[in-house]
């Protein structure tokens, strides 16, 4: 693996630090104050955690990381805390609007997953003068931030692009794909984009590559669509999408031209639709995050902040990142893995993310029993 440039520590030290996050959830660490005088607590249980989040398109938002921050944020506080939600439907001027409105409620602390990082930037500064600390989620924002949590940005890329190579199977320099990398608003976009770079340049050839706004599946399709008809139906060997929703998308542009054997796809997010595309063998793979990981760790993260528990908020964030604006910004990397048909038992169900219900329903009944996935 190809460490980020703004990363200073190795994976293993990464999984260290996931580990050690699960750890002190479950030892009652957070109730730890080592005997500092900058650790004594600052708020009690009466804790407040602004949660800004990005969008809807992706389902993750509503269905795993708002409801797992919201119950361990409750879990963390004798059930006196608690999460103020909003989501800016891929929104920047929303979001920001919905900023401003946790800085005038005095909030006590912000979780912010930036629609656009670089726009953003304003309102943590604001954030800041307030007196409220705002910990970056899953995207880098701009600012003054206090801490970052989310996955490994640069690795996600690698893993897919190996997926893709390896799906591809002996392939040639001349081998024709198709990149669909995120929006440009989004700097894990940029990320995703430069791991899989450092796979699959000079490796075979990108005969198209795009930068696709607001992630949407509907702007993916209309890509895919204009590389088909620039390249020609026959001649894609393989799509690299940075993400599920946009693979959708792919995939719709691929059948209306009337391909029936679809070249392998990448995705990332682990979508309930994609892991049943992923069985019916339309998508190769996605990127499954462990977001009941990541969320906890940030609700953590906030709640140790608030309460002025310095030491375990330090043991929180072991790596450190540098955004555009602001170096050595305390955070922790959650590692990622390839989800593929042989290990959806092994990721997304002993994980409790899906019910084999929920994957398997009729139309995949045939797909399920194939890759052994019964009850």
């Amino acid at each position: 693996m190809r460490p980020l440039r703004s990363l200073r520590r190795t994976a293993t030290a990464v999984a260290a630090a996931s580990t050690m996050t699960l750890a002190l959830g479950a030892c009652g660490g957070l109730g730890v104050t080592g005997g500092s005088s900058e650790a004594s607590p600052t708020k009690g249980n009466d804790v407040t955690v602004g949660l800004l989040l990005p969008e809807t398109a992706n389902t993750r938002y509503d269905k795993f990381d708002y409801p797992i921050i919201k119950k361990k944020v409750e879990s963390l506080t004798s059930r006196q805390g608690k999460v103020v939600y909003r989501n800016a439907d891929a929104d920047a001027k929303k979001q920001e609007e919905q900023l401003q409105q946790m800085v005038d409620d005095q909030v006590d602390v912000i979780l912010l997953d930036a629609v656009d990082a670089h726009a953003i930037a304003g309102g943590v500064e604001k954030a800041k003068d307030a007196g409220i600390p705002v910990i970056a989620y899953d995207r880098l924002a701009e600012g003054p931030i206090d801490a970052y949590v989310s996955f490994d940005n640069e690795l996600v890329g690698e893993v897919q692009a190996r997926s893709l190579l390896e799906a591809m199977g002996d392939v040639d320099s001349s081998d024709k794909i198709v990149m669909m990398n995120g929006s440009l608003t989004d700097p894990n976009a940029k990320q995703f984009k430069s791991g899989a770079l450092s796979e699959l340049k000079g490796t075979v050839d990108i005969a198209k590559s795009y930068d696709t706004k607001d992630w949407k599946p509907e702007n993916a399709q209309a890509n895919m669509t204009e590389a088909l008809n620039e390249i020609g139906v026959g001649n894609i060997k393989g799509v690299y999408s940075a993400n599920d929703g946009m693979a959708s998308g792919v995939i719709k542009a691929l059948e209306a031209a009337g391909v029936t054997q679809l070249p392998p796809i990448t995705g990332q997010d682990a979508e309930l639709d994609a892991v049943q595309r992923i069985l019916s063998g339309e998508q190769y793979m996605s990127v499954y995050k462990s977001y009941p990981h990541e969320a906890e760790s940030a609700a953590e993260m906030a709640v140790a902040k608030v309460q002025g528990k310095d030491i375990q908020f330090d043991s929180l964030t072991q790596d450190q990142v540098d955004s555009p604006t602001h170096q050595d910004i305390p955070a922790l990397l959650v590692p990622v893995s390839a989800l593929t048909k042989s290990n959806i038992d092994k990721t997304v169900l002993a994980d409790g993310i899906y019910k084999l219900s929920e994957i398997c329903t009729a139309k995949y009944k045939a797909a399920c029993q194939q890759a052994g996935l019964t009850k």
